[in-house]
């Protein structure tokens, strides 16, 4: 360091060898935090390093903001053909009061975006929506689930001042010691005796795969945030956390032997992480020697295909998951539901005990 000059905050495109660096700042960002649960850096690792196949077909760009020798901000902005109307700031990680580096960081997304001729950049979408969709905007004191975004409510405050478009997604919370269909019973009779609900057969998980796959490319075709996945891309995500699903964990609903309609659901394994700690192999030994002891499960996805909705299936799916689960869990919270979906939150205020925690996502004109 030069004695007398001032050093300026200045943003930073990571080589390859300066990726270890923002892998570290994220782990160092977080390792403090009693309700960070530290579940996404291998995939973050794959991505930044191009070992995912998820890296393809997109341009992945890291940068650093870095003040006074140190780093201060990291995101990393992926563009693909496949959503080629805006470009993300992704896995966005940052200290509190660098209001200006989340600037510099905007600005060149900006710089980028026009370069490709694209409309808007997206804050909150890390990659795919497999990967992650929202900065949390509530609940900071609660530890986050497997699964879920957790974030300071300084990242809402950082994007906030672009006055951005905001689209809400919301969670819910269910009491299982109260969850049941009663009522519904001879609806779910019928319905079941129209469709036919079955767990996953991993022996053939490629095969499997590729029903999930098409199932999510049509079923979320109209969501504004998805793009459509190809197998080898789910392939490797299912293959990273084979050790902790088990084939109750995708469900799969069938008509005349047809795939029209998926359930997925797994255990809350950051039970298993203590408080700012990372899944690794220890995770691995809890979730097989007391994996019984998580009461927690999440629903992550549903879907059913356009051509069958409004039929029930779905009933079908949701008691085959409380035939799976009754008994073990004593809750369940659901994944993010968009509040433009009216139909899908009006289910869940329905069935679930409560709202539970909101994210959002932004859209920054260009």
């Amino acid at each position: 360091m030069t004695v007398g000059v001032e050093l300026k905050m200045y943003l930073m495109t990571c080589t390859q060898k300066e990726r270890k660096a923002y892998i570290k700042f994220v782990k160092k960002l977080n390792k403090d935090n009693g309700f960070h649960r530290d579940s996404m850096t291998p995939v973050l690792k794959d991505i930044l390093y191009g070992k995912s196949i998820f890296c393809k077909d997109k341009e992945i760009i890291p940068v650093m903001a870095v003040d006074k020798e140190e780093i201060v901000a990291a995101a990393a902005y992926i563009y693909t053909d496949r959503m080629d109307d805006s470009l993300q700031i992704a896995f966005f990680e940052a200290r509190e009061g660098f209001q200006n580096a989340v600037d510099m960081i905007v600005d060149m997304a900006k710089r980028i975006g026009l370069e490709k001729g694209v409309k808007k950049i997206v804050v909150g979408l890390n990659g795919h929506v497999n990967y992650g969709l929202g900065l949390l905007a509530d609940h900071y004191e609660e530890e986050a689930s497997f699964g879920s975004a957790y974030n300071p409510p300084y990242y809402i405050e950082y994007f906030s001042k672009y006055q951005p478009v905001e689209y809400g997604l919301t969670s819910f919370m269910v009491n299982m010691q109260g969850f049941q269909f009663e009522r519904e019973q001879k609806l779910i009779h019928d319905v079941k005796k129209k469709f036919h609900y079955r767990c996953a057969d991993f022996g053939r998980l490629k095969e499997e795969i590729e029903i999930y796959t098409n199932l999510n490319n049509i079923c979320f075709d109209d969501h504004p945030f998805y793009y459509k996945r190809n197998y080898d891309e789910d392939y490797e995500l299912f293959k990273q956390f084979r050790l902790f699903i088990k084939p109750e964990n995708l469900l799969i609903a069938e008509k005349d032997g047809e795939p029209i309609g998926f359930m997925l659901w797994y255990p809350d394994f950051h039970r298993l992480i203590p408080p700012g700690g990372a899944m690794g192999i220890n995770t691995f030994i809890k979730n097989r020697f007391k994996g019984d002891s998580i009461k927690k499960f999440k629903l992550v996805e549903i879907g059913i295909v356009p051509a069958y909705r409004g039929t029930g299936a779905i009933l079908g799916l949701f008691d085959k998951c409380l035939e799976l689960t009754k008994d073990r869990y004593d809750q369940c919270e659901t994944g993010w539901i968009l509040d433009t979906n009216l139909k899908s939150k009006g289910f869940g205020s329905r069935w679930a005990d409560c709202e539970y925690k909101h994210y959002k996502v932004f859209e920054i004109d260009i």
